[in-house]
């Protein structure tokens, strides 16, 4: 079952990133959009090698619907919302780039910063998946799996790290592709990121048992110092 699983993750992950940037942009000759999508192939096998296999029940919970039973109105909105906004950032750069030319392109020190970045930011997300096997990609109280409040690794740094870990990814991917006009529309699903952990917070304090005392011990939501 984990195979599969490893399988029809790479093969989803090549076809929405794949289509999502080769057929707007018109052209396979891109060479920076097939180092972001090598990126992003190595980073989901050594994602699900590292943190996924073994652990069956965050595995079953990545692999869940977008709409679930006990998901609260409002994360019922704001869930795909996300979804759509961060595929359309990623439509929207291969249509600057090879289209539009809204604004002038980064050059390559600041491209080569968004790689990095990107990177980053997976790496973030990943270390916060390994952390907490309670991460599902909906917000619920999971009382047959017995969660508890995760206040170890990088949740002690912010309260979300994962979402600390989609910041840079999603505005290092338009760096690198040379989009500042895609560097701008991350901040809309940044924005509706930042919205679905106010909303969030408020749900996990009413249910989730030792979670406002979490909240005292651990301040900044996204960014140490900032938030």
């Amino acid at each position: 079952m984990f195979v599969l699983r490893l399988i029809v993750s790479v093969v989803y992950t090549a076809a929405f990133f794949g289509l999502s940037l080769f057929l707007p942009a018109g052209t396979l000759a891109w060479w920076r959009a097939w180092v972001l999508l090598g990126a992003v192939l190595v980073g989901t096998v050594v994602t699900m090698l590292v943190v996924f296999r073994g652990n069956e029940g965050l595995l079953s919970e990545r692999f869940g619907a977008p709409l679930q039973k006990g998901q609260p109105f409002w994360d019922k909105i704001l869930v795909p919302l996300l979804v759509v906004t961060f595929g359309g950032l990623i439509v929207a750069i291969p249509l600057d780039v090879f289209r539009y030319h809204l604004l002038r392109r980064p050059g390559p020190v600041v491209s080569a910063a968004g790689l990095v970045l990107f990177v980053a930011g997976w790496t973030s997300i990943s270390l916060a998946l390994r952390e907490n096997a309670f991460a599902a990609p909906v917000v619920k109280l999971q009382e047959e799996r017995r969660q508890r409040v995760i206040d170890s690794g990088p949740y002690r740094l912010v309260r979300h790290p994962m979402y600390a870990g989609a910041v840079p990814l999603m505005i290092g991917m338009p760096l690198w592709l040379q989009s500042y006009a895609g560097t701008l529309l991350a901040l809309v699903p940044i924005g509706i990121v930042a919205l679905r952990i106010r909303v969030e917070e408020q749900f996990l304090r009413r249910e989730l048992e030792g979670y406002d005392a979490y909240t005292r011990r651990v301040r900044y939501r996204l960014i140490p110092f900032v938030w």
